[in-house]
């Protein structure tokens, strides 16, 4: 039975991924050229997050009445914290991605590592990681601040941090997409245009409920599924849904990488 997938599969995997052999070299590169600058990535994990979540806490948050999620009431402080988490992850892998833009049309660094035994999948699959290790940095300070000021109130919100790697994983395939469709430095304006929304209606500060019949639209946000998991697990809410909710993710993060892999071998083979 499996024998009649496997033309379909490979037809559906482009060649240089599935001989994707050396992915590590492209985050090795990443790691020689820009560990001078890590600790300002670790700072900007750590702080950002930190304000964020003090003026939820201590400013707005403190004017909004407890919000009601699966029948229980929560500050609402808690109630946002899981979402800035998962648009922290959102935020590293995306501006990661970006700059596969420069090393693709201005420093022409793979071309060079084409150059070598390595193919376009090594760079894609390698770029897409190293997007997902920089928003992983940037979770993982969220993590630490919201378990710091009490924001955490179940075990299974140990899973976050795997999960916000999943979310990274899925933005930084979709942002790697993005970055082949990226002519100029002016096109760089169209990508905090398209995230805000995501960033806004993804049921970021306001329950699933509230937006009554238009709730379906929520389905639409690759962001909405990271919230929802995040959410559920920072409140020990687990329910069937979470497997939907992982199976877009992981979906978005393997056709994105296919379609990366394809537009960039089209870019620097042909």
């Amino acid at each position: 039975m499996w024998s009649r997938f496997l033309p379909m599969t490979s037809a559906l995997i482009p060649l240089s991924l599935r001989q994707a052999r050396r992915p590590q070299r492209v985050l090795e590169r990443h790691w020689f050229v820009g560990k001078g600058g890590f600790i300002w990535v670790l700072a900007g994990g750590f702080f950002e997050p930190f304000f964020f979540l003090i003026s939820t806490q201590l400013g707005f948050g403190s004017l909004i009445a407890d919000i009601d999620v699966g029948g229980r009431t929560v500050p609402y402080a808690e109630f946002v914290a899981p979402a800035l988490l998962a648009a922290s992850a959102m935020n590293g892998a995306m501006y990661e991605t970006m700059n596969v833009f420069f090393r693709m049309s201005f420093d022409k660094i793979y071309v060079s590592m084409l150059s070598t035994p390595m193919t376009t999948g090594d760079v894609v699959i390698g770029d897409t990681l190293w997007a997902t290790i920089r928003g992983g940095l940037y979770a993982f300070g969220f993590i630490g601040v919201m378990a710091a000021m009490g924001m955490t109130s179940s075990w299974w919100g140990l899973l976050m941090f795997p999960v916000t790697l999943l979310i990274a994983l899925a933005f930084g395939a979709i942002g790697m997409v993005v970055a082949t469709f990226i002519r100029s430095v002016e096109d760089f304006e169209y990508i905090p245009t398209a995230m805000l929304p995501l960033f806004l209606f993804s049921a970021t500060f306001f329950p699933a409920s509230s937006y009554g019949d238009f709730r379906w639209v929520l389905n639409l946000s690759p962001l909405y599924h990271g919230v929802a998991l995040l959410r559920g697990l920072n409140l020990g809410q687990l329910s069937w849904a979470m497997l939907g909710h992982t199976a877009v993710l992981v979906a978005i993060a393997a056709v994105g990488t296919v379609i990366a892999s394809r537009r960039i071998e089209r870019a620097l083979v042909s």
